[in-house]
């Protein structure tokens, strides 16, 4: 199983990164390594994380993790495993 990050997702984490390292590079690498090293894990187990509450008629397939107040959505599908959204947990959720 591979993980793939969708283009917005890859965006968001890198807008992270970016305002984080204006107070400390240390921490913007810390959190950029925490986040892609757990979207990594997933290919072990990835239904370890809920379901995504914001997704509507979720069919299983959606789930969501909060780390470091980011919040990862991500997609279950044969094989691959699609990191789709990334927003900070202050931000208004998306209904998708």
């Amino acid at each position: 199983m591979v993980v793939v990050w969708s283009n917005s997702a890859k965006a968001e984490l890198k807008k992270a990164f970016d305002y984080i390292s204006l107070d400390s590079l240390q921490n913007a690498i810390m959190v950029r390594d925490n986040l892609i090293d757990m979207s990594v894990d997933l290919t072990q187990n990835p239904e370890k994380h809920p379901l995504d509450k914001f997704k509507t008629n979720n069919d299983g397939t959606w789930r969501a993790f909060e780390k470091h107040h980011y919040r990862i959505s991500y997609r279950v599908l044969t094989g691959q495993i699609r990191i789709v959204r990334m927003r900070h947990t202050s931000q208004s959720p998306l209904i998708y």
